[in-house]
């Protein structure tokens, strides 16, 4: 007999076994990687998981509904969908149903489903279970044609080859499945973490695992517990593989008699509390092995309200010891390995955190496209019905007379067809109208239908021509989901002991930032400058070259970010730590080789700040007089390597002073002739920030322009320094309000001994100041030692300057245990500072008062000028 006779139908070919066993194992393989143990990317589900949901939903078990019995559900899965035992898809159901296995439950259940300590379902005749509203969420729009259906095994019915998953289910709830050769192991997330990624992943699709990091901080398990270290996130985040390291959340009490307990709270993910293989288990066999001697007792005080494991220890153990022994030798510390494998076009892969994000954006912008086709077909449908209703109520008299004419209904519709030119289905809608709906208030129903149902196609038409359209649904859709169920994360993660941050191991202390003219920037800290009273001469705070000065002089803590705004309107970060430190004397390092400046470019104001958030607004002030207020929390964001835009400048223009400021606060703003403005913040309209602004004040006038800007607030001072070292404080409630747009009025009396205006800023009596002179010399001295005066005084001496030296800048100090995220500017610092105590006051020189305290300088025709 040879290899192709037929026997029975059939044909036997000759293969060698080794080949056959190698084919039927791939085979296998591959049914069982595709078919039970690896989730799709798309939907974060295994078939099991996905035909549980299904039947769920088919059987209306929605959250609204009443429960059914767990068997019910089980024999309709495996009498349809899933042709495998009822305990595989039993199992299912429960984990879906345990809040210590998922972190976002997709089963109600109702019944006993397991608990931490290892505790075993009850059977499924005795429990019961409906879909829960976030699972709701998955199946949404299933019935509009957004995902592809095949036959069951059987062929008998229809199942989705996917769910829409309306959120980002892989990453929200993570996935573990064993397959043959391979496996996968996805850790679950917090659920606005990651629709946040996704947002920033359609903002920007070029976006790095780093910036995807600063929204996905790193899993969130469902049990908490501590994550120790960073890195093995990354690596997951960046490879698909990694190692997480996660401990128990474990605290201290004392219990009295000079004894001391730990106290866990929150275990590891996957760790059972009880049972025989259990963490109490564990611990009491370490005891009786005398492998942790120290401890004396051990019992479960947990309860509904949480749980709580009691360690006690015997006297005069150290607890960091035990706790340590526990770390090492139980799974209250244990290692999650990361491996994100998921079935991409039923292709097995390993993804990093960026592609299961592309893959799940590539799955929704599919599902809102095949919904709105879907969507816009059923519009166009009933269009086209309601354009042969309103023929019909157009000529109803000849519609009547012809319909009790015909002989027949299908006669009727030939007749109306051929008359009216009508199709077949159109003349079928006008058969089936009732009487009432021949009504003039119906037939307005029917009118007002079709002009809707035609603006909704317009809308259906207009999202499937517009690819940004698309993307914007998704995220609109994505928001809504995490507003109504995303909460707080569970898990903390910290840096571990070979991971520790480098700002960990740098002081947190008052450091004195300066910037020259010529471009060199340097830090150091501020205890360097020793106090001196007023008239001092100084100490050499920097050497420089011939014609260089301190442009830039400010104090904040060494962890503050730093922006750096320039003169052109754009905006650099950096930690103040990462700055040059160098000695008092020297000069420091060029600003082009720590911020990308670009040729004319330089750095006119800088903020420090901790999280964005000490202030609501930031105030910006221009050359001309130009003024813009944008909300700060604008600026926390990524900032590129070469900056980003912070306002816009015209070309004429340049960048003068940055200010946080908050709702219902004064600004004032003081020109070089003199003259200050005061008005109210909501004067100027919040803007975005890459716009310009609005006019502040008006600063018409040969050489006249804005020299600073700053906040008023009436229970601080105006202080006000001459280039010849005469300066001023005047309280800042003299200074009336003025409408945005004026010219001001006027803030100091000029003379030719005193120089024109260097300087100007807002103080407060226990502050001090550090005077700086172009020639490097450096003055710190007590805002309290200067004596108050008017308005429109001439001032008294607070620096002795040399005669070819001038004060070039004035900065507030802030004292040792003021809020570090302060206001930093440029040579008109604000922050907090420290009393200054036995400073006494000079002699004012006198000065004859002008008598109109409240003289505002006016334009040509008497009034005074304001606008934008």
């Amino acid at each position: 007999m040879t290899g192709t006779d037929i026997i029975g139908g059939g044909n036997i070919e000759p293969r060698a076994l080794e080949d056959e066993m190698r084919s039927a194992y791939l085979d296998y393989a591959m049914s069982v990687i595709v078919g039970r143990a690896l989730p799709d990317v798309r939907d974060g589900l295994k078939p099991v998981h996905r035909r549980v949901l299904y039947s769920m939903s088919e059987q209306g078990l929605g959250p609204t509904r009443p429960r059914a019995k767990s068997a019910a559900v089980v024999g309709d899965v495996m009498g349809k969908y899933h042709p495998h035992g009822d305990s595989a898809i039993y199992d299912t159901l429960v984990r879906m149903a345990q809040d210590f296995s998922m972190r976002y439950t997709l089963v109600d259940g109702q019944g006993n489903f397991g608990s931490i300590d290892d505790d075993p379902a009850a059977a499924m005749r005795y429990t019961e279970a409906r879909l829960t509203r976030l699972a709701m969420e998955m199946l949404r729009d299933l019935d509009q044609d957004t995902v592809d259906f095949i036959p069951t095994y059987d062929g008998n019915h229809q199942e989705p080859l996917v769910l829409p998953a309306r959120f980002p289910n892989l990453l929200v709830n993570g996935s573990t499945g064993i397959a043959v050769g391979m496996a996968t192991n996805i850790p679950p997330h917090n659920l606005r973490e990651v629709t946040d990624a996704v947002i920033a992943y359609i903002d920007d699709p070029n976006v790095t695992a780093d910036e995807l990091m600063r929204h996905v901080k790193g899993p969130d398990f469902p049990t908490g517990g501590i994550i120790v270290g960073y890195q093995g996130i990354r690596d997951a985040y960046e490879t698909g593989r990694g190692r997480v390291r996660v401990r128990a959340r474990v605290g201290i009490e004392e219990i009295g008699q000079g004894k001391e307990a730990l106290i866990v709270t929150e275990l590891p993910f996957a760790v059972k509390k009880g049972g025989d293989n259990g963490l109490i288990t564990k611990i009491a066999d370490l005891v009786h092995d005398k492998k942790i001697p120290d401890i004396s007792d051990l019992r479960d005080e947990s309860d509904r309200h949480g749980m709580r494991l009691v360690i006690e220890l015997k006297r005069g153990t150290l607890p960091k010891v035990v706790l340590n022994q526990l770390y090492k030798h139980t799974a209250m510390q244990s290692t999650f390995g990361v491996n994100m494998v998921a079935l991409v076009d039923g292709i097995p892969r390993t993804l990093s955190l960026k592609q299961v994000i592309a893959a799940y954006v590539a799955h929704q912008r599919e599902v809102i496209v095949r919904r709105t086709k879907f969507e816009l077909s059923e519009k166009e449908r009933r269009a086209h019905i309601l354009e042969g209703l309103l023929i019909a109520i157009d000529n109803l008299d000849a519609v009547i007379e012809l319909i009790r004419a015909s002989r027949d209904r299908e006669s009727a519709r030939t007749e109306l067809m051929s008359r009216f030119e009508l199709t077949q289905v159109q003349a079928t809608a006008i058969l089936d109208l009732r009487l009432s709906q021949l009504t003039a208030l119906e037939s307005d129903e029917i009118r007002n239908e079709h002009a809707d149902v035609l603006e909704r196609i317009k809308e259906l038409r207009a999202i499937l021509g517009d690819e940004s359209r698309v993307l914007g649904l998704i995220k609109e859709e994505l928001g809504e989901i995490a507003e109504r169920f995303a909460d707080d994360r569970r898990t903390e993660i910290t840096a571990s002991e070979d991971e520790i941050d480098i700002e960990d191991l740098i002081a947190d202390q008052q450091m004195v930032i300066t910037i020259t003219k010529s471009g060199y920037i340097k830090s150091l800290p501020l205890t360097t400058y020793r106090k001196q009273h007023r008239g001092g001469v100084g100490v050499t705070g920097m050497d420089m070259k011939d014609g260089d000065y301190i442009e830039h002089l400010f104090v904040c803590s060494s962890h503050d970010f730093l922006l750096f705004f320039s003169n052109r309107g754009k905006v650099y970060r950096s930690k103040v730590y990462e700055l040059p430190e160098a000695q008092r004397t020297a000069k420091g390092r060029a600003l082009v080789n720590v911020l990308p400046l670009r040729e004319g470019e330089r750095i006119q104001s800088v903020l420090s700040t901790r999280d964005f958030a000490e202030s609501q607004y930031l105030v910006f002030a221009t050359k001309k007089g130009v003024v813009k207020k944008t909300e700060f929390g604008a600026y926390n964001t990524p900032i590129k390597a070469d900056g980003i835009i912070a306002i816009k400048i015209r070309d004429d223009d340049e960048l003068v002073a940055v200010r946080r400021v908050d709702q219902g606060e004064e600004i004032l703003m003081i020109s070089k002739e003199g003259l200050a403005v005061r008005f109210a913040e909501e004067d100027a309209r919040a803007m975005g920030r890459d716009t310009g602004g609005v006019r502040g004040m008006n600063i018409s006038g040969k050489d006249n322009q804005v020299l600073t800007m700053d906040v008023a607030r009436d229970d601080q001072e105006v202080l006000v320094v001459t280039e010849n070292g005469f300066g001023k404080r005047t309280p800042v409630s003299e200074y009336r309000k003025t409408s945005r747009g004026a010219k001001g009025v006027q803030t100091i009396k000029f003379s030719e001994k005193r120089g024109g205006l260097a300087a100007a800023l807002v103080v407060r009596p226990h502050q001090e100041l550090l005077f700086i002179s172009q020639e490097g010399m450096v003055q710190r001295t007590g805002v309290r030692g200067i004596r108050q005066t008017g308005r429109s005084a001439q001032g008294v001496t607070l620096m002795n300057v040399r005669d070819d030296d001038r004060v070039s800048a004035v900065a507030l100090v802030v004292e040792s245990d003021a809020p570090t995220a302060a206001v930093v500017a440029d040579a008109m610092t604000t922050n907090g500072a420290e009393a200054v105590d036995g400073a006494e006051p000079l002699e004012a020189i006198e000065e004859p008062e002008i008598d109109d305290d409240e003289l505002e300088i006016e334009d040509g025709d008497g009034n005074s000028p304001n606008g934008d």
